[in-house]
């Protein structure tokens, strides 16, 4: 157990191309596969790996994220010594610099008792065992170890991320980017173990140079004179830095291979609990290779989608290929293929959405949404 690592995570994340699901909150807290966050996994990743002391950083939005997360209750991270911390505020203006956020924030590395960081993002959703990846970098004797995914025949899905070139002794050589020309490339998973000392230092040195605004940068600005080691996951890694990309790791968890790997009961992912009674199926209804969270009312044909909590489906309707977030009401006789919901979405009656299944539509929250509607819908 890694009782002697601090896990911070930070959330100065690309969030270009997935405006339409961050207008009101950070990647981080995208609702994914029904019931989580995008942070469950990051999170539960440092837990189960015995890390019980944990920073994020939030550089704006951070309303949704504090609400999900809480004191950290549902990660045992609510605790009198250590524990989770949330640091949205600086002694300047919001920007997407954690080196700032750090600085400005650096009594919470100063106080803690830890001598080693895991430091890492949240957009990477995968079950990694980081006491593995620890070991490895204890025993390389490393000032950086940084985790890499080599990827296949999926470039469209990592594009604009890091590349790593990496030697036959694991040492990172170099750093590029993707940019869809080749077949096989490591991609860096913007995950790194080094002692707090180290990161210290890197803080410092930014601030005095400012040439870097965030500590992934510096190191990939750095390789040539850091002794920076690279440790191979061979686990399944889903990318969210898109919209394209969230869809397509959203429906990967309907393989139950994959949604085996990702929910191991080893290494469980922990998330906000809600009590809600259980989904009642309608004798109208028809369900197909889909999730459906608790609290919903299914009368309707559902295939292939992923449902979150007290979604209304009427019947006479058609869900296909889509993700609705939670509290979405679908009127009777309403068509959706390839869509994305987000939450109190209400779909008129007999109304059509039909998304592309690499680039499906986007209903942003509360659209189409009055207190009248809200009313009128009692039942199925």
């Amino acid at each position: 157990m890694l009782t002697n690592y601090l896990g911070i995570v930070s959330l100065t994340e690309n969030e270009n191309r997935l405006k339409s699901l961050t207008a009101t909150r950070p990647l981080a807290s995208i609702p994914i596969f029904g019931r989580y966050r995008v942070i469950d996994f990051v999170l539960s990743n440092l837990v189960n790996a015995g890390v019980t002391n944990v920073g994020i950083l939030v550089p704006t939005k951070s309303r949704s994220l504090i609400d999900h997360v809480g004191t950290g209750k549902p990660w045992d991270l609510n605790r009198k010594v250590d524990g989770l911390y949330i640091f949205n505020y600086s002694y300047e203006p919001p920007s997407t610099s954690d080196i700032k956020l750090l600085k400005s924030n650096m009594e919470f590395l100063l106080r803690s008792k830890k001598e080693m960081v895991i430091f890492a993002s949240s957009y990477m959703i995968c079950n990694i065992d980081f006491e593995d990846v620890a070991k490895f970098h204890e025993e390389s004797g490393a000032e950086v170890t940084v985790v890499y995914k080599k990827i296949a025949n999926e470039d469209e899905f990592f594009l604009e991320l890091p590349t790593l070139i990496i030697d036959q002794n694991s040492n990172v050589m170099g750093v590029g980017k993707n940019i869809g020309r080749r077949t096989t490339v490591n991609i860096s998973l913007d995950m790194f173990v080094l002692s707090k000392e180290f990161l210290i230092d890197c803080i410092l040195t930014c601030l005095e140079n400012g040439n870097c605004t965030t500590f992934r940068d510096f190191i990939y600005k750095n390789v040539q004179n850091i002794n920076l080691k690279a440790y191979e996951f061979k686990g399944y890694v889903g990318c969210i830095n898109s919209i394209s990309s969230y869809f397509k790791v959203s429906m990967d968890m309907l393989n139950v291979d994959i949604q085996r790997e990702l929910f191991s009961k080893q290494r469980p992912i922990y998330t906000k609990s809600n009590d809600s009674p259980p989904t009642r199926y309608f004798s109208t209804c028809e369900v197909e290779n889909s999730f459906i969270s608790n609290g919903c009312l299914i009368a309707g044909k559902v295939k292939n989608s992923i449902i979150s909590r007290g979604v209304i489906i009427e019947k006479d309707t058609i869900v296909e290929n889509s993700i609705i977030f939670s509290k979405c009401i679908i009127k009777n006789g309403a068509i959706l293929k390839n869509v994305i919901l987000d939450k109190n979405v209400v779909i008129d009656e007999n109304a059509t959405l039909i998304g592309h299944n690499k680039n499906p539509l986007v209903m942003e929250k509360q659209s189409f949404i009055n207190l009248s509607q809200l009313k009128e819908v009692k039942r199925i």
